[in-house]
């Protein structure tokens, strides 16, 4: 579930295109560079790591990083790989409260959110949305004095943000084949198109289908797993409430219709 959840927030970059001066060029940029980030931060680190020290004999309990800047002399390296951290922390953290406030302003002009989140600042900007944003965050954090166990509380959070996101990734591949299917023109008129394109889906959604099954075999993933779909019913009922009093005919048709 680590593996997945460093991953999260890489579909942000569709999300700032509504804001970007000239996306055509912009969004093909970021997008690219994206795969180049992976290779030189992560790759590139593990491969220099393990030529350092055998992965045989790296501790769970102790970073590599760490033990790799001990070995090469620095024993302030603890120290430098937590500021990295912690900067690595609020920026992912940024990034999301900045996609939510957005989501939750496009889903409020559809008239799938409360109204509140519709509300702009004077600056423009769905304020509503960041404060309960933060809100959440907060709540993330006070999680810890829930589940006194750090690594649990850590393994739980990711582990069901990993799912989360997996779903998410689901939709944004099945909204692509979607696409693909009824705007044929419109996909042959673009000049930045998807490697691999319909192939690459199904790749992708048999890879999150074995992660599933990976994550079931773990006893600390597997409660994960189990309190997920907890979420999706707290979800669906918040949808049913906000839709019949902005909608009330067409919760009741979305009603008859499920």
């Amino acid at each position: 579930q680590i593996a997945v959840f460093a991953f999260v927030g890489i579909e942000l970059v569709g999300t700032t295109a509504a804001e970007a001066k000239n996306p055509e060029r912009t969004l093909p940029r970021a997008i690219n560079s994206i795969p180049v980030r992976i290779i030189v931060f992560y790759v590139l680190a593990l491969i220099a790591i393990m030529a350092v020290t055998p992965w045989r004999d790296v501790v769970p309990g102790k970073s590599p990083f760490v033990e790799l800047f001990v070995l090469a002399g620095l024993p302030a390296a603890a120290s430098i790989i937590n500021f990295v951290v912690l900067t690595s922390a609020a920026s992912s953290a940024n990034s999301g409260v900045f996609s939510t406030s957005r989501m939750l302003y496009g889903l409020s002009q559809e008239g799938d959110a409360p109204k509140a989140f519709e509300k702009l600042s004077r600056r423009a900007v769905p304020a509503n949305g960041l404060y309960f944003s933060c809100t959440c965050l907060l709540l993330g954090a006070a999680l810890i004095y829930v589940i006194p166990d750090l690594v649990e509380a850590f393994t739980l959070v990711t582990t069901v943000s990993a799912l989360l996101f997996m779903f998410v990734w689901t939709l944004i591949l099945l909204s692509y084949l979607n696409y693909r299917k009824h705007r044929p023109a419109l996909h042959q008129a673009s000049k930045y198109k998807m490697p691999g394109g319909r192939l690459m889906c199904y790749v992708c959604l048999t890879f999150f289908a074995f992660i599933l099954v990976l994550l079931s075999l773990e006893d600390d993933t597997r409660k994960a797993l189990i309190f997920t779909p907890l979420w999706f019913l707290i979800l669906t009922a918040t949808y049913q409430l906000v839709r019949s009093k902005r909608h009330p005919r067409t919760a009741v048709r979305d009603t008859q219709d499920s």
